[in-house]
């Protein structure tokens, strides 16, 4: 699957979060919104970069920009990776990953020769109405928020 690009409509989506409350993506519009797919919670690269954007959060609230993370984890694990970490956005989980199939981010992995396959590290930057403004295929977990701000600020 191809990942989506810079100029299409972002496809709208319901998907549980961490409360087990139905979160929809048109409903969420009107600012910008960072949407970033992660392969698991409670893993490391996936802690760091929660946890990046947490510490961020602040900063990107004074951009307009709202956080959504999407793994294909179930809601009661969302809601300890929250808890663990103290993360201040909402996680969404897309257990059967038919929001990752429709932008490209369920793909073919490799690990210690074995294939399979799972969620990429990707994240796309959504305008008020929803049209995708900035891709990054290849996401930095320990950078991911500094990337975000610099493209963000760049643009003014």
């Amino acid at each position: 699957m191809t990942l989506l690009t810079v100029g299409t409509q972002a496809p709208d989506f319901t998907l549980p979060d961490q409360n087990g409350k139905m979160v929809n993506l048109r409903n969420s519009l009107g600012k910008w919104t960072l949407i970033y797919f992660y392969p698991k919670a409670l893993t490391p690269g996936c802690t760091t970069q929660a946890c990046d954007l947490r510490d961020g959060k602040a900063e990107l609230a004074k951009r307009g920009v709202v956080v959504l993370g999407i793994s294909p984890d179930k809601s009661d694990l969302l809601k300890k990776f929250e808890e663990k970490e103290g993360l201040n956005f909402t996680l969404l989980g897309d257990a059967d990953h038919k929001v990752a199939d429709a932008y490209g981010t369920w793909q073919q992995k490799s690990m210690y020769g074995k294939t399979y396959m799972g969620m990429a590290r990707v994240t796309y930057l959504l305008d008020g109405a929803g049209a995708i403004k900035q891709v990054w295929p290849k996401v930095d977990a320990k950078n991911h928020f500094a990337d975000v701000v610099a493209w963000l600020d760049a643009q003014k």
